[in-house]
């Protein structure tokens, strides 16, 4: 019987080929949960998370429909595609939970985080942080003779950003809100 001339490596479903197909790379994911506005539902969605040992990096809840007793649930969360897959079925199968949307998979969406940043410093520090804050649309919320406290909202990224130039001119505080997402369009 002649031999097979098979390229070593030349097929990625080879019966000898052990490894996984799934992707181990860590992804962030945001996710939007229609649930019924009733007490204990977002305790039972963050108990899934919790009790699963999955992450929650950010987190908001707003009522969507008065009339008919629903609000969304945004979470960010990071795991490996076949986490985010589990999470996703097993949000899906509770019972308050009318709809879960991965707005990082299913198309365009939009992105707002809020903060508010302390600065305090006097002289050119202090005039430096207002130029700062102007580029970034920051707004002072608060301003004593020692300090400011900038009100701005934007991407994540753009936080992130603006804090960092705040540092060497005399941070002090920070308080993030939950990154609020929406779907682009129709």
């Amino acid at each position: 019987m002649p031999t097979l001339k098979i390229k070593k490596g030349s097929s990625s479903h080879s019966a000898y080929n052990l490894r996984s197909h799934m992707s181990d790379v860590v992804e962030t994911h945001t996710l939007a949960i229609l649930v019924e506005n009733e007490p204990g539902v977002l305790a039972r969605v963050i108990g899934l998370f919790s009790g699963r040992g999955y992450n929650i990096e950010s987190l908001t809840v707003a009522e969507v429909d008065h009339e008919g007793r629903r609000s969304r649930i945004t979470i960010v969360t990071s795991g490996t595609p076949q986490v985010i897959e589990q999470i996703k079925a097993q949000l899906g199968r509770m019972v308050p939970v009318y709809d879960v949307h991965d707005l990082t998979v299913e198309g365009e969406s939009v992105e707002r985080e809020l903060a508010l940043v302390k600065v305090a410093g006097i002289g050119d520090k202090r005039v430096e942080a207002l130029r700062t804050s102007e580029v970034f649309r920051a707004h002072v919320v608060d301003s004593t003779l020692e300090s400011f406290v900038f009100e701005i909202t934007g991407s994540p990224e753009k936080i992130d950003a603006f804090v960092e130039l705040m540092r060497p001119l005399g941070l002090t505080d920070i308080a993030r809100t939950g990154v609020a997402a929406i779907m682009r369009g129709g």
